[in-house]
C-alpha cells in the first residue's frame, strides 16, 4: 500500500497527550498561584499556565513565560481577515510602541540575542507570521536578519521542547515589537541548567551581540557569585533578565550584579496624556506577579543606593508582564497559532530591545547603570504590590525606586543610553530606494539633524553594496559597486551624547545594461506533469498521480510521507538565479494528518541551500492547498538548491502534498 490515508491505524497504542491540570487553590482576589507546566491558574481574572516545567534540581532554571488559556483565537485563522492589535487578542507592536514612546523603526544596525533552552524548530517561520501580521520588516535567515545557533555557535540544535518553544516565540516577538529593525540572534542552550544557559550567554556575546535577553530563573544559591564571573560579567553588553513570576522574592540570574533585572507591570489604556496606566503586576497577597527583593548573595552594584537592602536589589526597571494585559504571540511548536502571553519573560526582551533602540553601550560600561543616570526619562510606577514585606518598598510601589518595578518603565529610549545624555533627538532623512550598476561609481549624501545645536554627528552604515563605504564625518556614501544584488542598508548617525537615529532603505545593484537577463520561471517540471521527477531529484514514490490525495491542478503532484511509520522523503532541484534579478519561490502545499493535538510529530522543512525558509508540521494541517512564497533575491548570481524534506515518526500519518511550484526571476 503506497500511502496511509487519514484513517490509518496507530501501531503501538494511543500517543500520550498533556492534560491540563487543575490547581488546588487560588489565592485571594483571583490571582495566580505557582503551578507546574501544564497547570492552570488565574491572574487578575485570567486563566494561565506556565509554559515551562518548574526547576527539578539545583542549578536548573525555568522560563518565566505564562500562557493565557482563556483566550481562544479563531480556528480557521486568516491574516487577511484580522486587524493588527485587535485580533489576535493581546497587545501588539503599535500598542507597545505607544505605551513606551518607541520608534516604529527602532533597533536599526543592532543585534539582540535571545538565550533560551532547547530547540524551537518553528522559530523562524512563526516569527515570519508574527511580523507579517503587524506589517514589520521581514526578518529571516535569507536576508541576514535572523540567525539561530546552538550554545557552541553551530547548528547542532538541542532536542525540541514545546514549553521552551513558547518562551522562544514570546522573546523573538517582543524584540520585533520594540525594535522592529534590529537583527535577532537566537542561541539555544542544550539544557535548562545554569551551566548550559550561561555558555549560551557567552556565545551570544562572542557572536557580537551587544544586547542579550534572558527570560528564565530559579532559586538563589551560594554559587551565584561564581556564575556572575563566568557568564554575566560582560562590560559593554546590556544583559537583561526576568525578575520572576512568583511575586515577592528574588531569583537568579536576575539577582546578578552585572545584569538589568526586569520587573513587571499591568498595562492598560486610559485617558491621560500618555494614554496608558501601569501598576505593579501582583497583589499584596503575594504568590504571583513580578519578582523582587534583596539578594542573599550578590553584592550591591555601585549605582544602586536604596538603603533597605545591603546587597543587590531586584528589580532595576520594568515593562508589561501581567497576562491579563498580555501580549500577542504566534506559536505553533506546542501551540496552535495565536495566543496571549505574559510573565516577566515578556518584559525582559522588551527592555533588551529598548536598549537596542538607544544605541550601542559604552565599551567598558555595565548598561544596567544607565537608567539610574536618567531617572527622569522613565514612567514612574507608583501603585500596586507583589506581596507583603519590610521594608515595604521592596514589594510595594511608590514614588521613585521600588522593588517590583525598579525605577519605572521606558518613556522612549533615553534612559537606556550611555552617559548623561540630555535626551537629544537625532533624525536621519531617508533617501529612498537606490539603484546602480556594477562597475559604476556611486555617490549618496546622507543628511541628519540633531535637536541640540552645535552637535557633531558620526555616521555608520551596515548592509552597503560591496565596494561602497560611508565617510564617518560627512555621511557621504561613495565607491564603485562590484556585486549585483539587492542590499538592505541601514545608516545611523550619533552625536557626542550617544543620542542616535537611523534609517533603512534598499539599494539594487544590477549588471551593466540594466535589468535582469534570464527572467522567468527557473524550475523545470514545476507541476510534475511529466509523470517523472526530472529535473527534480526525489525519493521513490514522491511523484504521484493517485486519487488518494488530489493534485491542485493537472493529475500529478509531489507527495512526501503519509506512511504512518518512520520515514523520510526528499524533493530537490538546483537552478541558477541570474545576477541582477529579483527572485521569488512559490509553491502550493496541502497537509493532511491523522495526528491530533498541538505537538509537532511530523515535519516538512523547506530550504534554499543551507538556509531554512520554513518548517511545517502536522499542526499546520488544513483542507485544500495554501500558497507559500519566499523572497530569494539575495541568491541572485548564485546556484541555489531548493529542497523539501519530509520526516515522519513511527505512528500516525502526515502527508505533505506539493504542487505548482515556481521560482520566478524578474
Amino acid at each position: 500500500m503506497h500511502k496511509l490515508i487519514h484513517t490509518a491505524l496507530r501501531h503501538g497504542g494511543l500517543r500520550a497527550t498533556t492534560a491540563t491540570l487543575a490547581v488546588g487553590a487560588v489565592v485571594a482576589a483571583g490571582l495566580a498561584v505557582a503551578a507546574p507546566a501544564g497547570a492552570t491558574a488565574a491572574t487578575s481574572g485570567a486563566n494561565v499556565r506556565h509554559s515551562c516545567a518548574q526547576p527539578a534540581q539545583r542549578h536548573q532554571k525555568s522560563c518565566d513565560a505564562l500562557v493565557r488559556t482563556d483566550v481562544v483565537q479563531p480556528h480557521a485563522f486568516s491574516l487577511s481577515a484580522v486587524s493588527p492589535d485587535v485580533n489576535p487578542s493581546g497587545l501588539g507592536p503599535t500598542d507597545l510602541q505607544s505605551a513606551y514612546g518607541l520608534s516604529t523603526n527602532g533597533g536599526a544596525g543592532q543585534t539582540v540575542a535571545i538565550v533560551d533552552a532547547n530547540d524551537d524548530p518553528n522559530a523562524e517561520s512563526d516569527l515570519a507570521t508574527y511580523r507579517a501580521q503587524y506589517g514589520l520588516p521581514a526578518c529571516t535567515t535569507a536576508n541576514g536578519c535572523f540567525k539561530k545557533i546552538d550554545q557552541n555557535g553551530g547548528t547542532n540544535y538541542p532536542a525540541g521542547d514545546t514549553g521552551w518553544a513558547g518562551e522562544i516565540s514570546l522573546d523573538v516577538d517582543m524584540v520585533s515589537a520594540a525594535a522592529p529593525n534590529a537583527h535577532i540572534l537566537l542561541v539555544e542552550a542544550s539544557s535548562a541548567n545554569m551551566a548550559d544557559l550561561g555558555a549560551a550567554v557567552n556565545q551570544a556575546v562572542a557572536q557580537g551581540a551587544k544586547f542579550v535577553s534572558n527570560s528564565y530563573g530559579g532559586p538563589e544559591d551560594s554559587t551565584d557569585t561564581s556564575s556572575d564571573s563566568q557568564y554575566f560579567n560582560h562590560p559593554g553588553v546590556a544583559i537583561t533578565v526576568s525578575s520572576g513570576d512568583s511575586g515577592y522574592g528574588t531569583e537568579y540570574p536576575a539577582a546578578s550584579q552585572y545584569v538589568t533585572a526586569v520587573g513587571g507591570t499591568s498595562l492598560t489604556r486610559d485617558s491621560s496624556a500618555r494614554g496608558w496606566h501601569e501598576t505593579v503586576w501582583g497583589s499584596s497577597s503575594g504568590g504571583n506577579g513580578a519578582g523582587s527583593g534583596c539578594s542573599a548573595y550578590d553584592p550591591k552594584p555601585s549605582w544602586q543606593s536604596d538603603s533597605g537592602c545591603s546587597n543587590r536589589t531586584v528589580a532595576d526597571v520594568s515593562a508589561v508582564a501581567d497576562p491579563a494585559t498580555g501580549v500577542a504571540v504566534y506559536q505553533t511548536y506546542g501551540g496552535s497559532g495565536w495566543a496571549v502571553y505574559g510573565g516577566t519573560s515578556a518584559s525582559s526582551p522588551i527592555i533588551a530591545a529598548v536598549y537596542a533602540d538607544a544605541g550601542t553601550p559604552g565599551a567598558s560600561d555595565y548598561p544596567s547603570q544607565y537608567p539610574y543616570q536618567h531617572t527622569g526619562a522613565l514612567n514612574d510606577v507608583t501603585s500596586g504590590a507583589n506581596g507583603t514585606c519590610s521594608p515595604s518598598y521592596l514589594c510595594t510601589a511608590g514614588p521613585g525606586y521600588d522593588g517590583p518595578t525598579g525605577l519605572g518603565t521606558p518613556n522612549g529610549p533615553t534612559a537606556f543610553r550611555a552617559g548623561s545624555s540630555t535626551g537629544n533627538t537625532v533624525t536621519v532623512t531617508n533617501p529612498g530606494s537606490q539603484s546602480t550598476t556594477t562597475g559604476s561609481a556611486a555617490s549618496l549624501q546622507i543628511r541628519a539633524t540633531d535637536s541640540a545645536s552645535g552637535q557633531s554627528l558620526t555616521y555608520s552604515a551596515s548592509g552597503l553594496p560591496t565596494g561602497l563605504s560611508i565617510d564617518a564625518s560627512s555621511g557621504l556614501i561613495s565607491g564603485t559597486a562590484s556585486t549585483a544584488g539587492t542590499y538592505n542598508v541601514t545608516v545611523t548617525a550619533k552625536d557626542a551624547t550617544n543620542a542616535s537615529g537611523s534609517t533603512s532603505f534598499t539599494w539594487a545593484v544590477s549588471a551593466p545594461g540594466g535589468g535582469c537577463t534570464g527572467a522567468g520561471q527557473l524550475l523545470g517540471n514545476p507541476g510534475f506533469e511529466t509523470g517523472s521527477a526530472s529535473p527534480w531529484t526525489a525519493t521513490a514514490g514522491v511523484i504521484d498521480n493517485s486519487a488518494s490525495e488530489a493534485a491542485r491542478s493537472g493529475s500529478w503532484k509531489a507527495w512526501l510521507d503519509g506512511y504512518g511509520s518512520s520515514h523520510t522523503d526528499t524533493l530537490s532541484q538546483t537552478v541558477t538565479i541570474p545576477a541582477g534579478c529579483k527572485a521569488s519561490l512559490g509553491f502550493w502545499l496541502h497537509i493532511d494528518t491523522a495526528e491530533t493535538g498541538t505537538t509537532a510529530y511530523d515535519k516538512l522543512t523547506v530550504q534554499a541551500n543551507s538556509t531554512t525558509l520554513a518548517t511545517f508540521s502536522n499542526v499546520n494541517a488544513a483542507n485544500g492547498y495554501t500558497l507559500h512564497t519566499y523572497d530569494l533575491s539575495s541568491f541572485a548570481g548564485q546556484s541555489v538548491t531548493i529542497k523539501f524534506t519530509g520526516t515522519e515518526d513511527a505512528s500516525l500519518q502526515t502527508s505533505f502534498v506539493i504542487d505548482d511550484t515556481a521560482l520566478n526571476a524578474s
